[in-house]
């Protein structure tokens, strides 16, 4: 936009200045130019105003100003590549990213924002004065340690992260012997190649043929229009030529599919394409071409993973285990019903996923009520048309020596923990098999597995106990009606309901019964969720999966 303006606003100083150039002309010139400075000035103006959503943003805006008259101005500009970044970092979920030339330096620490510790932004750069600006930046910026700096022959920097002999860089080929040397190197989220350098064309056959990129991880090439100068024709500049025949590799390369945006001088964002190899490719030899090389069902086993369009509910979802699991499959695409005995406790976890763009409902049941049960089902199916996901996870401890073990106590467990949870799994069970297909996931115990001591607990520990064996029940009878019934043993969880500083002693005590050490988190269950909701888990049924740090193993 910037070389489009300065040539419109020179053309307009010759029409005005020539009396022979016709006032339409003159007109038309006007409106290009409006039109041109404007899209610039909004430009510049949105990313201005993202970038005010930033913790580091008063550290970058002091930066951009003090350099403002020094050489390197350009290295600190304010334009939205550093909020593009962020972006991308954040949306990919990027922990690992090389950046080959020189990115600006506000643009690095926008990424390292988004990243974790311990040296996860690599740069390979032989400018001069690329120390003295890290060095500058580092003053105004606690993200430094994320940046690791490889100075020197950018060709002998990548040789140092592929693990691999000097000669293979500019090779177009590999075998797969040598393939799985340049496994044995490293690989990233992100790759960035700056295209306004000598021989950018070499660093991307180095990229791509040593696999430095993550096979579903993100290249993107800075520099890739040159300004608008990399589309002309007839041009002799040398640097402009290397963009040019950077490029034509690129748009020739059958492994990848790539779009340009224009950002600053063209920023190309490029990934592997998943089609590439067709059946009329030739395979080196020993390739199998199956469900493992495809992938089943040509899904990838991440993608099998993912709960898009799914529905499910998670009793006792307002606190503690069953709030973890809600945002769990919320966070892997699901449709979401907190169901609670009480409704406060739901909407709030309702509202956390809102704020999440996850789609929920919040919903008041007594699950050890038939009506209540039927009710929160027909609330669902009416909300979202069905149930695909039933995480029944509800329950109750009350504790005391077996010979005091009221009946009352003894009843009010079962009524939650059994009854309640065997209601849920049958009405939900009733909507799965009709449709065919359903995942229901029960919440058991370690109590299931061993005695927990020194705390007595019988009614507990026979509730839960019961739990595995009505899912091992249901996990034969329904999966080959598409439903899979299966079921989590959590170990002792760290949650509010042993915090107190009367339970200090205790929980010392069941430290030294854990070989992990520590207590289970809430967020150590998430995985375990996701995995048996999902399809990933569709040859599982009548399990009882421990997360327990080890613990019924002593």
């Amino acid at each position: 936009m910037g070389s489009i303006i300065e040539n419109l606003q020179k053309a307009r100083e010759i029409a005005q200045n020539n009396p022979c150039v016709p006032q339409e002309l003159q007109h038309y010139l006007q409106k290009a130019l409006q039109a041109a400075s404007g899209l610039d000035l909004s430009l510049t103006s949105v990313a201005s105003a993202n970038r005010l959503t930033s913790s580091m943003t008063c550290h970058l805006n002091t930066l951009c100003i003090e350099t403002s008259s020094k050489t390197y101005k350009k290295q600190f500009s304010s334009d939205p590549e550093g909020q593009l970044y962020r972006m991308l970092v954040r949306m990919i979920g990027a922990k690992r990213i090389l950046a080959i030339g020189m990115l600006k330096v506000s643009s690095l620490f926008a990424m390292a924002e988004m990243v974790p510790d311990d040296n996860t932004i690599t740069i390979c750069a032989t400018e001069s004065y690329f120390e003295k600006l890290s060095k500058e930046a580092s003053d105004y910026s606690s993200y430094c340690n994320k940046i690791s700096k490889n100075i020197g022959p950018i060709a002998q920097s990548l040789k140092s992260l592929t693990n691999i002999e000097k000669n293979r860089f500019k090779q177009i080929q590999l075998d797969l012997h040598d393939k799985e040397l340049a496994a044995k190197g490293e690989d990233f989220d992100i790759v960035f190649i700056d295209a306004d350098q000598r021989n950018p064309a070499d660093y991307y056959h180095s990229v791509m043929e040593n696999h430095l990129l993550r096979m579903d991880g993100v290249l993107c090439v800075e520099n890739a229009l040159v300004k608008g100068h990399a589309y002309l024709e007839n041009t002799t500049d040398e640097n402009v030529l290397d963009v040019k025949k950077l490029n034509q590799v690129i748009n020739s390369d059958p492994r990848t599919e790539q779009v340009v945006l224009p950002v600053q001088g063209g920023l190309i964002l490029l990934q592997r394409s998943q089609t590439f190899i067709g059946d009329e490719e030739i395979f080196p030899q020993g390739v199998v071409k199956d469900d493992v090389f495809w992938g089943y069902g040509r899904r990838r086993i991440l993608d099998r993973m993912q709960l898009n369009g799914k529905v499910a509910y998670v009793t006792g979802g307002g606190q503690g285990i069953g709030r973890a699991f809600c945002h769990a499959l919320g966070e892997a695409g699901a449709k979401v019903a907190i169901v609670d005995l009480v409704l406060a406790k739901a909407e709030a976890v309702a509202s956390e996923l809102n704020l999440k763009g996850i789609k929920s409902i919040a919903i008041a049941a007594d699950i050890s009520k038939p009506e209540d049960v039927q009710k929160m089902l027909d609330t669902i199916v009416a909300k979202w048309g069905t149930v695909h996901i039933a995480c029944n996870n509800a329950g109750i401890n009350m504790n005391s020596p077996s010979e005091a073990t009221s009946l009352e106590e003894w009843d009010k467990t079962f009524n939650v923990n059994l009854r309640g949870l065997f209601l849920c799994c049958q009405a939900a069970g009733r909507i799965m098999l009709n449709q065919g297909y359903g995942k229901i996931i029960n919440t058991a115990s370690m109590a299931s597995l061993i005695v927990p001591h020194p705390q007595k607990q019988l009614a507990y520990n026979a509730s839960k106990a019961g739990v595995v064996k009505l899912t091992q029940t249901l996990g034969t009878e329904w999966i080959d009606r598409g439903v899979r019934v299966n079921c989590i043993s959590p170990g002792i969880v760290d949650t509010s309901l042993i915090q107190s500083e009367d339970l200090k002693p205790l929980v010392q005590q069941w430290l030294t019964g854990i070989p992990a050490g520590k207590l289970a988190r809430v967020t150590d269950l998430q995985a375990a969720v996701v995995y048996l909701a999902s399809e990933a888990s569709d040859y599982v049924t009548g399990h009882n999966l421990a997360i327990e740090g080890g613990q019924s193993l002593w």
